[in-house]
């Protein structure tokens, strides 16, 4: 069996621990794993895993915050057939969101102590972000959340207005489509900061898709009477990233450095 551990820089290593909470496979990383420490959920994206971004969590981890990642349904340690096709993405972001309630009571349970979890916050990178905007739509306690080179407007994604098939060639169901699309389902939704960061050309998950998104969840939160100012955009015109989504090439560190200090403003303070 490959040693995980591995797989990560050394400074990461010291402070990481692989557990299960419910159903994922988690990396576990804190601080100093002695203080109470406010902690961030991470999801990746399609055909990747939990630990192969360990610049974002090492920054957080400097930043005083914890790091919860987990291997998504079919993807990771439970990886099968369903993570290489598109075809399953939406049944991917539903079975997904019913997962983090579990997963984040079980590390409530187990490490409580030292994840604070009333100090929590929520996100991913493409598919994960997309399964985090579609978690925010229902009642839960994250008081923050970041999301890289997503979209929160599936019915604009996989069916976009000019009758194209769009970036993906999967045929998708309207109906299921609907069922975990965050567009459809924002009247739940509990204002809190969020940060999303794209690049402008996109070419699997289209920045207009998500600007469309973001325009409609800023409507939201007026009339709740909540500040849009608290939904950040950081776009870049241009990263030289593979296909414009995977990373943010030429601007990987500002983008990481950017949520990490976002996360640190938000979740270190505690509730807002």
């Amino acid at each position: 069996m490959t040693n995980r551990f591995h797989e990560l820089p050394r400074y990461l290593a010291e402070r990481s621990r692989f557990t299960a909470l419910g159903p994922a496979p988690a990396l576990l990383a804190h601080p100093d794993w002695e203080s109470e420490a406010p902690v961030m959920l991470w999801m990746h994206g399609r055909t990747a895993h939990k630990e192969l971004d360990p610049g974002r969590y090492t920054r957080l981890l400097r930043a005083g915050i914890a790091c919860c990642a987990i291997d998504l349904p079919a993807h990771g340690q439970r990886r099968d057939e369903r993570s290489e096709d598109p075809a399953h993405s939406v049944e991917l972001i539903g079975e997904a969101v019913g997962e983090i309630d579990m997963i984040v009571s079980t590390l409530a349970r187990t490490e409580g102590g030292r994840f604070d979890t009333s100090r929590m916050g929520i996100g991913g990178m493409s598919l994960g972000g997309m399964i985090a905007l579609r978690r925010l739509c229902d009642p839960h306690t994250f008081i923050a959340a970041a999301v890289d080179a997503s979209c929160g407007d599936l019915s604009a994604l996989y069916f976009p207005a000019d009758g194209s098939a769009g970036p993906w060639k999967a045929v998708h169901d309207r109906g299921a489509v609907a069922r975990v699309d965050p567009a459809q389902h924002l009247e739940n939704w509990a204002p809190i900061p969020l940060l999303a960061l794209h690049s402008r050309g996109d070419r699997l998950v289209p920045w207009p898709a998500q600007e469309k998104f973001l325009d409609q969840l800023a409507e939201h939160y007026r009339a709740l009477h909540a500040d849009p100012g608290m939904i950040e955009r950081k776009v870049f015109d241009q990263t030289g990233a593979a296909m414009e989504h995977l990373g943010f090439g030429t601007h990987a560190t500002e983008a990481k450095n950017a949520q990490a200090e976002f996360l640190a403003k938000h979740l270190l303070s505690g509730h807002e």
